[in-house]
């Protein structure tokens, strides 16, 4: 399993931390270059264009949107550029590199984040054509042309790194929708047959209560109770779950068998050659589980036993279920630092395991977590509501 975003935290840190490190490099050089022996600036433009160039990439995401700070930066830059062509004094200068650096960047940007195609298209091509026409500043046509020649090519090559960038991004979006509806399929799949459960207890109450309401009829008012309990926890089940849809070719779990599944689980771990270990704790005996909260039980400790298996070669596991102190079902999958080295990180990668196990967790009111542990191992925690015990209760 791997986190919901391509990149942690940490490491977009770094990452900002570099492009920052980077563009103050290049405004250094640019102010070396517009420094001369006499001790004076010869154009002190291009020294002011570029912080702020660098300012419009990295203010906050939000502050603007990406959509506006791309267009002012284009704009000023195209403005920069004509006001420089048109004013003769002006033309003995030039553009700066920390301006066009900037710019390259946030044309890469733009056309990788910005949502609406269309937005992004356009912007892209304002910033390429500011980006390219910079030499005009210049006034000398020869180095316009060969400095614009070059310039294309590197916007090309921005151009495509972020298309192909966002291509991905879209993949991995659809991925990612694509394991969040199979989960509700499948959770759908389950919640059919323990509504079919519960409804054919339903029925089975009434007909007993039809039978005895002559004979017996202070037997009815049990039976009634036990048919309305039966009624609202299933449709407690269906609300959590309605559009979902149901596929035919699924052996669901049998309801209130969560004991005997996991330590059919667990056993069968086993027999590969690692250590496994199944603890249920006491009080775990007397709580009462939606149908669809056990289904889901399971999958985190199926999917928490196959990870261990494909990451964590030699690796020990050690699953538990107890009462958390909010008195929820707290289901721990925990396993050691793996005897040989992993290709990938204990808890997966590559794959979106977690984000439909979230899915699933979430569907049922539960929370998930997972992580590594101290000692190099991975822990996979889940916690789920717990049915308020019902006395005569047959769930």
């Amino acid at each position: 399993m791997e986190p919901d975003s391509p990149l942690s935290p940490p490491l977009r840190r770094a990452i900002t931390a570099s492009l920052c490190a980077v563009l103050a490099l290049v405004w250094l050089f640019d102010l070396v270059s517009y420094y001369n022996p006499q001790g004076h600036w010869s154009n002190w433009l291009p020294l002011a264009s570029g912080p702020l160039a660098a300012a419009a990439l990295l203010l906050p995401a939000r502050r603007p949107g990406p959509e506006r700070r791309a267009s002012v930066a284009a704009l000023g830059s195209l403005a920069l550029t004509v006001g420089m062509c048109a004013y003769a004094p002006l033309t003995s200068g030039t553009w700066g590199l920390l301006e066009t650096v900037a710019l390259v960047v946030l044309l890469a940007r733009t056309a990788r984040r910005v949502e609406r195609p269309a937005a992004a298209l356009t912007l892209s091509a304002a910033l390429a054509v500011a980006v390219i026409t910079m030499p005009l500043r210049g006034g000398v046509e020869d180095l316009f042309l060969r400095h614009s020649f070059v310039l294309t090519f590197i916007v090309a090559g921005a151009a495509g790194l972020a298309c192909y960038l966002r291509l991905l991004d879209s993949r991995r979006a659809r991925a990612v929708a694509a394991v969040r509806h199979n989960e509700r399929l499948e959770l759908a799949r389950d919640l059919h047959d323990f509504v079919a459960h519960h409804v054919t207890g339903i029925i089975v109450h009434a007909n007993a209560a039809l039978m005895i309401q002559e004979t017996s009829p202070e037997q009815i008012k049990p039976l009634l109770e036990g048919i309305s309990r039966a009624g609202g926890e299933t449709l407690d089940s269906m609300r959590r779950l309605v559009r979902v849809l149901r596929e035919d070719d699924h052996q669901a779990a049998r309801p209130g068998e969560l004991p005997t599944e996991l330590k059919r689980l667990v056993s069968a771990f086993t027999e590969n050659g690692t250590a496994a270990t199944l603890d249920i704790a006491p009080e775990m005996r007397g709580i009462r589980l939606a149908p669809e909260v056990e289904t889901s039980v399971h999958r985190v400790v199926q999917e928490a036993l196959t990870n261990v298996r494909r990451h964590a070669h030699g690796a020990d596991v050690a699953v538990r279920l107890a009462l958390d102190s909010q008195g929820r079902l707290r289901v721990e999958a925990r396993n050691t630092a793996p005897q040989t080295r992993a290709t990938g990180p204990v808890g997966g990668r590559g794959g979106f395991g977690l984000v439909g196990l979230r899915e699933r967790v979430e569907a049922v009111e539960g929370s998930l977590t997972s992580g590594r542990t101290a000692d190099g191992g991975w822990c996979v925690s889940a916690a789920f509501p717990v049915l308020a015990a019902v006395e005569g209760s047959s769930a």
